[in-house]
């Protein structure tokens, strides 16, 4: 596990190693949609169980269905990381 925060930026690593290259995510990405960015719950359920593993939390389903956004799922990442280190 690391101490570290979750950033956009390691989302949009974890996003691009689980779906590819195909999906642009180097624009302003915060607030836009996982559905506009083309990504379905299934893609948004692996990409919660790639942080989980890199970052030793478990994210429940509806944590990740909730976080519509880049921006929600990082701040629902970083919650859960303090919660587990509290």
């Amino acid at each position: 596990m690391t101490a570290k925060a979750f950033t956009l930026d390691d989302l949009r690593r974890i996003l691009r190693e689980g779906a590819g290259e195909d999906f642009d995510l180097d624009d302003d990405i915060d607030d836009v949609t996982f559905v506009d960015l083309g990504y379905e719950s299934l893609a948004l359920l692996e990409t919660g169980a790639r942080i989980g593993r890199e970052y030793g939390i478990e994210l429940e389903d509806e944590t990740l269905i909730d976080a519509e956004t880049p921006r929600r799922l990082v701040d629902a990442v970083n919650a859960q990381l303090l919660a587990t280190r509290a």
